[in-house]
Formats: structure tokens, sequence, C-alpha cells
């Protein structure tokens, strides 16, 4: 531990204790006292003074420092009413930030927003029994960040930049919409309390459309018929998961080119678009 870090670790113990605070387990709350870190989450944001950035989950506060002094504006949101008034109290001077108390995935994003924006940034250390869904929320809102730098558990952070050969339904999810990195990978000591886990810096590059030209409702029935049965070949997990036989699935996967005995890791994202179409054109829609 570098004496940076016991300096922000002791300074992020003294305010919780000056006002009464305590990570909670429920909310899995863990806090960031890594100078370092913050330092690889900011380069990896590139925020210039025009940004409009969007906190998840800032607890203590930590990040919320370092996002105020380089964005226009931050808006962080807090589900813990606690830690919120705590925020509100130590920002009091910060014009750029406003604190938000609410349940991140029950709020679309233009809900928070300044009216009329539609390019923000999402930078945080979010709670990891939430990742999928956070991604999930932002990547599907009816106004989409153009980048995201989120804290994550290393291996959820694996699973989302996985290649064919890989892949699972989580990392077609986000790659669909996106093009995400590991930028870094920061151990469990870079938190108070730490996890059991170590976790890594996922920075994701939103796309302007989805890679895929299908309709993505009928893209995600497709996808995760294919995934439903860990390690089969595909033609028997999708006649399976869509009740269809396997001699209307095989002309299908002639149609879009795939091999009938590959599994569904193996396939890229333009390769489930285009079965997805083939589907769509046998109108075989009702499944």
């Amino acid at each position: 531990m570098t004496a940076q870090t016991e300096s922000l670790l002791t300074r992020t113990k003294k305010l919780l204790k000056t006002f009464d605070l305590h990570p909670r387990k429920g909310l899995a709350q863990h806090f960031l006292v890594d100078g370092g870190v913050i330092k690889q989450i900011l380069a990896a944001a590139e925020l210039s003074p025009q940004d409009i950035v969007v906190e998840v989950g800032p607890g203590a506060g930590v990040l919320t420092e370092e996002l105020v002094k380089s964005a226009e504006k931050v808006i962080a949101v807090e589900l813990d009413e606690h830690f919120a008034e705590f925020l509100k109290k130590k920002f009091s001077a910060n014009r750029n930030l406003t604190v938000i108390t609410e349940d991140v995935l029950k709020t679309d994003p233009s809900q928070f927003l300044p009216s009329g924006v539609s390019d923000y940034k999402v930078v945080a250390n979010i709670p990891y029994y939430i990742t999928g869904a956070v991604i999930r929320h932002f990547l599907e809102a009816s106004v989409k960040p153009s980048r995201m730098v989120l804290m994550v558990q290393k291996e959820v952070a694996k699973q989302i930049t996985a290649k064919p050969g890989e892949m699972s339904l989580l990392s077609v999810s986000v790659q669909v919409y996106s093009e995400p990195k590991i930028t870094a990978k920061v151990p469990a000591r870079a938190f108070y309390p730490a996890p059991k886990v170590d976790s890594a810096i996922l920075k994701i590059d939103v796309h302007p459309e989805p890679e895929v030209k299908a309709d993505l409702k009928e893209f995600f029935r497709v996808v995760k018929a294919g995934f439903s049965a860990n390690r089969k070949q595909l033609v028997n997990s999708l006649a399976h998961a869509l009740d269809l036989p396997k001699t209307e699935i095989l002309p299908l996967l002639a149609r879009a080119g795939i091999d009938p005995k590959r599994r569904a890791e193996t396939l890229t994202i333009a390769e489930w678009g285009c079965l997805t179409e083939v589907f769509l054109e046998s109108r075989h829609v009702d499944y």
C-alpha cells in the first residue's frame, strides 16, 4: 500500500466516522481509496471542461472530488439517503455538482440530464451486484452515453470483453451496442472495505447505432435462445428454446451460413444479426 493510498484511506475513514456513516453490505459499498487508480479512471474517461458526467453510487465522494474538477457538470446518483445528504454538505460549494437520491435502475437518464443534453459520459465505481443491469440500463436508455468508464469485478470485465469462442449472453448484450475494453486491473486492497475479488476498469465506447440492423427485440430473442442450453450445439439449443423442430432450424442456419454444430459462444455479433434476419424473413417470430 502506497503512502498516497494510506492518506486517502485515513481521510475516508475519518470522514465516515465524523458523519457517522458506515459501508452497507446490502448495497455492496466498497469505497475506492487508491489515488493512482482514480487517475487511471480519469485517464480512461478523457474528460473535457465541456463534458456532462453521470456518477452512479458516489458513496464517500472520493471519485466525485476529481470529477467536479474536470467536467462542466457532474450528476451524482446515490441510492443511500445518508450518503446523499453527506455529499450535498461536502460539495455544497461546488455549483457544477447535482446530487440525486434515486435508484438509477428505475430512472431514465433523460429525467436527470439537463434539458437538451444528448452527449454525456458515465464514470463510476458501481456496486458489483448491479453491474450488468447498470450497463444495460444506459445502453438501452432513450439518451445513451458516448462513453462509460466503470469499476467492475475483474471476471465480469473479462466476460464483457470476450471474443468469439468465449462469448456469453452478457458479452453479446454489451458488444451489440458498444466496444468494451479493459484499461487496468485493480487489486482488492484499493478499496475500503476490501472486497473478496479483484476488479478492473472497463471502458465502454458506445456506438452511434447498434452493430446489427435486425430488430433488437427479435435479435435478443434469438440470442437468448442460442445461449439457453450451455455448451450445446446451436441447432439443439435453438430448437429447444424456440420450440421448433430441428428440421426447421437446420435450413435457417444454412441460409445464415452458420454450421449447426457450432456453439453459441463461437458466433460473432454479425452472425447473430444475420441469423435473426433469416428468422424474421421466414416469419418465425412468434416463439
